[in-house]
């Protein structure tokens, strides 16, 4: 049986036309999320909501009247107290900061904006999701033997990751806007770059480590990426609230947009939370691709360019998943580390494959 023969090229048509649509749908959803900010913004009460970082700068207790009575009934001395607030405590350790508001801001109009933004992005999902099924359905194989499907399935665990944390009542819709831009670039780049008509795969990839290997990295990719997007975000707002702490009145940027965010804090926890639980799951990938490597090519580990990089970012992950259980590196500079691991695996996963020679060229 030929290789053109074994591949059924309705499913892989299918397969093509749903990917298309999800980007078309992804690029709805991202414009809805744009209008959930923008009407925040406009709404009095969502600015108000976003100044309430400025307590970092001059905390000030809301106070409550009591009256004080005996034991008899009469009624006593006034008594003030100081209302509690809850706030999350900086990395920092040196300014007690509320959450912001949210993308909408605190508005209706905004959120209303929101929500749809989030059906359309469930709806994308759906149609990746069915782009990357057809496309195994096309070739009888799983959808990621070369860098377009690897690239497809990515952007679909992504999507995945973030929808699975809405259904489970977590505060991440301020992922949303950043996440449906890349979503949109990876895509884009699938289908403009790495386009790879359905096909079998060449013998070195014809092994069921490829079910294994290749899954828990996309998996992996793809949740250390929403803990990269709450990295970047933490320098960005803990840089806001500084600002506030020094007494600077912000820019209408910051208050209409950082102020919004989660705390810096916030922002700092859910991504240590986020590399820390797949931080295993990278380390079994490794692991697996080395037991694979002694099956094809005959040794565990040669310094191929891809082992290599994988090895780098399972060191800088590590070493900022230490960082940021020291307390001395809790904050930016965990963050930044955390960053750079993550560069490390986008060069591991671009770079190696398009721009450096190796047993692994064939992606």
């Amino acid at each position: 049986m030929t290789l053109a023969a074994a591949t059924n090229e309705t499913f892989a048509e299918i397969s093509n036309i749903l990917i298309y649509s999800a980007m078309a749908v992804y690029t709805l959803a991202f414009l809805a999320h744009i209008a959930e900010w923008i009407f925040g913004s406009r709404s009095k009460v969502g600015r108000t909501a976003a100044l309430l970082t400025s307590d970092a700068a001059a905390p000030a207790a809301s106070a409550v009247t009591v009256q004080v009575r005996g034991k008899q009934g009469q009624q006593g001395s006034t008594a003030v107290l100081d209302k509690p607030k809850v706030v999350t405590r900086s990395a920092a350790g040196n300014r007690d900061v509320p959450d912001g508001p949210g993308a909408a801001g605190g508005t209706f109009k905004g959120d209303l904006y929101g929500r749809i933004a989030i059906s359309l992005t469930a709806l994308a999902w759906i149609l990746q999701a069915g782009g990357v099924i057809t496309r195994a359905i096309s070739v009888k194989r799983v959808p990621w033997g070369n860098m377009y499907e690897f690239s497809i399935t990515f952007g679909a665990v992504a999507v995945g990751t973030y929808l699975a944390l809405l259904v489970a009542k977590k505060n991440v819709r301020w992922l949303g806007l950043p996440l449906i831009l890349t979503i949109l670039a990876d895509l884009g780049l699938a289908v403009a770059v790495f386009y790879t008509e359905s096909d079998q795969l060449v013998p070195a990839l014809d092994s069921y480590w490829l079910v294994i290997h290749v899954s828990t990295a996309i998996i992996c990719g793809a949740v250390f990426y929403i803990g990269a997007v709450g990295s970047m975000l933490y320098l960005f707002r803990d840089f806001h609230e500084a600002k506030l702490a020094r007494g600077e009145k912000p820019s209408n940027f910051a208050v209409s947009v950082l102020g919004r965010l989660p705390s810096a804090a916030t922002l700092d926890k859910f991504a240590y939370r986020v590399n820390a639980a797949v931080f295993p799951l990278w380390t079994f990938a490794i692991i697996a691709g080395a037991i694979w490597a002694e099956s094809a090519w005959g040794r565990y580990w040669g310094w191929d360019p891809k082992e290599v990089w994988s090895f780098i970012t399972w060191v800088v992950y590590a070493a900022y998943l230490h960082a940021r259980a020291t307390a001395g590196w809790k904050g930016r500079k965990a963050a930044v580390l955390g960053l750079i691991a993550f560069v490390c695996w986008l060069w591991n996963y671009y770079g190696v494959n398009m721009f450096v020679q190796g047993l692994h060229s064939y992606a």
